[in-house]
């Protein structure tokens, strides 16, 4: 297996067609056909599967990609920093879908610059999260850990060599639009929240409502909407008077003065509970100065933003 090979492969698989892998690659397409056949023969499975709309990754294939993806990442990292000095550095953060997360990297970004570094900022769902950083596509991972949903992180978080550091933790709060007929309360139950759509995003799996981003997921909601990204859910809230339920961490520099929190109020059946937010790396190996640089700014964002509480204590080096 030659690092040619696995080239190829990723690219084919990022491509998502054999054609124009070959063009981003500068090849013919039966070179690429044949490298990949050698290169499946050797490993003795099915990489991908040929269909009339192009080619996907086979069970097996999937699992290989993760892997060599992992090794091809590293030896890009070598070059980078040993070969090829005039190639721009990469460095990506995968994140739930966190005003405060953008804001850290916004200052990061500005730390640095963009003429010798090229960066990537990922909102997306929790399980691809952790399958960013563990393929090292991101250096490191935003998401929160509860009592609900610690067991089947925890689970992926190792089977991927993944470790959680905790920044902060915080108890449910109700966010909503500034207009909401409810904005004006000093807490909330879900008695309140019937009549109004509860917003979350979307999850992939059977078993999204494991993953979900939002506190109290396993809670049953009467009229529920999903949503992809940041600005639907701001139109959901607007339009619909949706609420979402989140960690009350609200950063106006990038959402606006058009959003409120207000405390989540528990009662027998609807009890609170408590979200630590941290963040995923890979356990072996140092952090970059940049990755480095970034956790500071997503603690200095985390304490800026915070609710005053008692609960909501950063922790401390």
């Amino acid at each position: 297996m030659t690092l040619q090979q696995i080239n190829y492969a990723l690219m084919i698989s990022e491509s998502g067609s054999m054609n124009k892998a070959a063009d981003k690659l500068g090849i013919s397409q039966p070179t690429l056909t044949n490298a990949v056949r050698e290169l499946e023969r050797e490993i003795g499975a099915e990489i991908f599967l040929r269909t009339p709309k192009g080619v996907v990754p086979t069970a097996e294939g999937e699992e290989f990609l993760c892997s060599i993806g992992q090794l091809y990442r590293q030896y890009e990292l070598v070059c980078e920093k040993y070969i090829n000095k005039d190639m721009k550095r990469k460095f990506g953060v995968s994140t739930q879908h966190y005003s405060f997360a953008v804001s850290a990297f916004i200052e990061t970004v500005k730390q640095f610059g963009t003429l010798e570094f090229e960066f990537a900022i990922r909102e997306t769902e929790t399980l691809n999260i952790i399958h960013d950083v563990g393929s090292l596509k991101s250096e490191i991972g935003v998401l929160y850990i509860s009592s609900f949903n610690r067991k089947p992180i925890t689970k992926l978080l190792e089977e991927n060599e993944l470790e959680f550091t905790g920044l902060i933790k915080c108890r449910a709060y109700v966010y909503m639009w500034r207009g909401h007929p409810l904005a004006g309360e000093e807490s909330i139950g879900l008695e309140q929240l019937a009549p109004y759509p509860c917003l979350s995003f979307e999850q992939n799996g059977s078993n999204g409502y494991l993953f979900a981003e939002e506190i109290l997921s396993e809670n049953i909601y009467p009229r529920m909407i999903k949503a992809t990204d940041r600005a639907a859910m701001g139109e959901l809230m607007k339009t619909l008077y949706g609420y979402t339920l989140c960690s009350g961490i609200l950063c106006e520099e990038m959402n606006g003065s058009d959003y409120v929190v207000v405390p989540f109020r528990e009662d027998s059946e609807n009890h609170n509970t408590v979200m630590e937010i941290g963040y995923i790396r890979k356990k072996h190996g140092a952090l970059s100065e940049i990755g480095e640089r970034y956790i500071e700014e997503l603690k200095l964002s985390l304490k800026k933003n915070a609710k005053p509480e008692p609960i909501n204590t950063v922790y401390q080096d």
